[in-house]
């Protein structure tokens, strides 16, 4: 009597216990239909609000192609396109280095079918990132969000123009964070976002953004033979390395010659050996020959803080190097094994070593 008078009108309706399943899978089917309704319209109003940022680029380079012998041969102009994204109203476009390094031309196609040249302002082939600037004001521009409170499984939607005339638009979530890759320059890039979101030919340039529409990295690349898997520059690298190349026009950083990702600590450990922080940088490699191994520095040592400033990942380590004057000593607090200890390192200028 109890479930009559609970269950009302839906037992009345069943006739037996069959009839109540049927009625549960009637009720799961309807809400596993709001569900995807509910992200259909997440992700269309994500597109909605950002694609009117996001621009097409054609390029004409200057490229130099190797003959049968192996050597260069002259340089002659190829053909090249991209995406990227407003992040100003006054028209600053970020893009990939890969993009646009060499070009002796660059024309970028609004999202309302408007034309624009377009002139570099910096590249950085290190993190595969540049700024070009269209001589526009008034322009819709996209947010930057904050990668360092992603969390593997968050959605993550990229957005592309490959064509110039309609954007295009795919979802999956962040499936990975730290990973390292190389660029197409054949430069080391850490601390890399994967996703699952499918990164469409001509998309490379282009935004991937979170459910509220904020910009969270910069695609990058995709890796064919994985079946679709993608990688993305963290947006607070982006942050970084923007803000320098609109001021400056390069970045200007120290090398120490490691590669690393972010290590978290648990909380005791934190507490029984004082750290500084709940995280650091690992070090996954140490090029020979370089500050980093001229330090002493070693494989599975964890950076713990830089001149008395505690690393809690590789931006915090990114953003010192590139603040600090190079050919300076500095300290480095390392965690080895269960030790502390202190060594001296003496970063180079970027330019003046490879890696």
């Amino acid at each position: 009597m109890r479930d009559q008078e609970r269950y009302g009108t839906f037992l009345s309706t069943v006739p037996g216990d069959v009839g109540v399943m049927e009625g549960i899978g009637a009720s799961d089917r309807r809400s596993g239909e709001e569900l995807l309704d509910a992200y259909s319209r997440a992700v269309a109003g994500v597109a909605d609000r950002v694609s009117p940022a996001v621009v097409n680029i054609a390029v004409t380079a200057a490229r130099s192609p190797i003959g049968r012998d192996g050597r260069p041969l002259p340089p002659r102009e190829v053909q090249g396109a991209g995406s990227g994204v407003i992040v100003t109203p006054d028209g600053f476009v970020v893009t990939n280095s890969h993009v646009v390094h060499d070009a002796l031309r660059i024309e970028v196609t609004l999202n309302d079918g408007r034309t624009l040249a377009a002139d570099v302002r910096g590249d950085d082939p290190e993190t595969d990132l540049a700024v070009i600037k269209v001589d526009e004001h008034g322009l819709p521009y996209a947010e930057f969000g904050d990668s360092d409170s992603l969390r593997v499984g968050q959605v993550a939607i990229a957005i592309g123009n490959p064509f110039g005339f309609q954007t295009t638009v795919t979802a999956g979530i962040v499936s990975a964070l730290g990973r390292s890759m190389r660029s197409q320059s054949g430069h080391l890039i850490d601390n890399i976002l994967q996703t699952d979101a499918p990164l469409n030919p001509g998309s490379s340039g282009g935004p991937l953004v979170d459910s509220r529409g904020r910009i969270i990295g910069i695609n990058t690349a995709v890796i064919v033979p994985a079946q679709g898997i993608c990688f993305a520059i963290p947006v607070n690298t982006v942050s970084q390395v923007v803000t320098m190349l609109i001021t400056q026009g390069k970045v200007s950083r120290g090398y120490l010659g490691i590669g690393g990702q972010t290590r978290p600590f648990h909380r005791r450990n934190v507490r029984i050996l004082d750290l500084p922080a709940e995280s650091g940088v690992l070090v996954a490699q140490v090029q020979p020959g370089s500050p980093a191994a001229r330090a002493g520095l070693r494989l599975n040592d964890v950076i713990l803080s830089f001149d008395g400033e505690a690393m809690r990942n590789l931006d915090d380590l990114h953003r010192v190097l590139s603040s600090r004057p190079a050919n300076f000593r500095y300290e480095l607090l390392v965690l080895r094994e269960h030790a502390k200890l202190t060594l001296g390192v003496v970063p180079l200028e970027a330019g003046a070593a490879s890696g």
